[in-house]
């Protein structure tokens, strides 16, 4: 088996281990975007709500390709992306050892789905939290003047605090997930002041991100508990007559070193993973109660996205929408993190023009005939 490392590789990136649960359910940007101050300051990073899948006609533009200037089908998810509402301003200032927080500075008016993610009772509990920054904010605003400026004299790298309106998501939830964004361009003084104006308001996600953008996804893969080494590792069977099973690794390795290798396949933990997927492209951006809001130039039904039924295990989409090409880390109704790309797109594919001709709408619990009730009421008549 010396012939093995060369026709048969390992598999599996040694990059990714250890293979543990992540302590993150939901996707924790680690890197922001390179700053330029060029720009006009802007935010970097969003949430969003997995809703489910469903697929698009495009016309391709691909010269030198077999599919050039025709028609494919491209698989597509939809993500629901309720407004987000920024809570504080945090400013950083760059040392040896990494950045240090200068100070924070809160709105003077925090929601209820923030205040829950600081208590891990809510009903227990007396929910005094803010209630004294509230009172200082209202009586001395100086104060507060006082530590922006210090943002402004001392920091180099400014975010807002962020959370989600998860009341909005049909998800059960009530909790608000909540995160740091970093502001890109301008300088430090431009980028409070744009901190500032956006306090306590509502930030939708069509001031964040376009419609043919390349953007990063980051959140935590589908839990899948423990599995053995044919389903974590695809290494293959061992023959049928194997004593003591077959779905095993049959050598760990040698008598010496008296340990087992690290690059040995072994059991445990599958699944439930922080991922990060780059230059994922957004086909279609989405308002909320536009029931038109999939009608393309070719198809001229008036629909929305919402499939007929509810998307699976999720429901119907009430608020902003992205649609995004290919797949997305995790099941249904999971948080992920959208974040500016942080490597550029080069590739063609990524650029060349969206051409959406359909896209499709009929019921995802089985094979399903119809676009729109209507269209369905049409064809099968009155019914009782």
């Amino acid at each position: 088996m010396s012939h093995r490392k060369f026709e048969h590789p390992r598999c599996g990136s040694l990059g990714f281990l250890p293979k543990k649960r992540t302590n993150k359910h939901r996707g924790s940007i680690r890197s922001f975007p390179k700053d330029d101050s060029t720009m006009a300051p802007h935010l970097t990073a969003f949430f969003a709500y997995k809703a489910g899948m469903t697929h698009v006609v495009r016309e391709m533009d691909r010269p030198n390709s077999k599919i050039h200037k025709k028609e494919a089908v491209e698989a597509v998810t939809v993500l629901e992306t309720p407004p987000c509402v920024v809570a504080g301003i945090v400013g950083y200032t760059a040392t040896p050892t990494g950045l240090r927080c200068v100070t924070t500075v809160w709105a003077g008016h925090l929601n209820d789905e923030l205040k829950r993610r600081m208590y891990k009772n809510w009903y227990r509990s007396k929910k005094k939290a803010f209630t004294k920054y509230a009172k200082k904010a209202a009586e001395k605003p100086q104060e507060i003047e006082a530590e922006l400026e210090k943002i402004k004299q001392g920091a180099s790298v400014v975010r807002v605090i962020m959370h989600s309106q998860i009341r909005k998501v049909k998800t059960g939830q009530k909790k608000a997930h909540v995160m740091e964004v970093q502001i890109n361009g301008g300088d430090t003084a431009a980028k409070v002041d744009f901190a500032k104006n956006l306090l306590e308001k509502e930030i939708e996600i069509k001031s964040v991100f376009e419609q043919g953008e390349c953007l990063d996804i980051l959140g935590a893969t589908k839990g899948k508990g423990n599995e053995g080494v044919i389903a974590r590792w695809g290494v293959t069977r061992l023959p049928r007559k194997t004593h003591r099973g077959l779905r095993k690794v049959a050598c760990i390795g040698s008598w010496h070193p008296a340990r087992v290798s690290t690059t040995v396949a072994r059991a445990g933990q599958d699944g439930y993973f922080h991922r990060t997927e780059i230059n994922k492209r957004i086909l279609m951006v989405g308002a909320k109660g536009d029931d038109k809001s999939c009608m393309t130039d070719q198809d001229l039904t008036e629909k929305s996205i919402t499939p007929m039924g509810g998307f699976v295990r999720y429901g119907n989409i009430n608020e902003d929408w992205l649609m995004i090409k290919g797949c997305v880390v995790g099941p249904k109704s999971r948080v992920v993190t959208l974040r500016k790309s942080i490597v550029p797109a080069t590739k063609r594919h990524l650029k060349e023009p969206l051409n959406v001709k359909f896209v499709d709408t009929s019921s995802k619990r089985g094979h399903g005939r119809f676009q729109t009730s209507a269209e369905r009421n049409k064809f099968m008549g009155i019914s009782k």
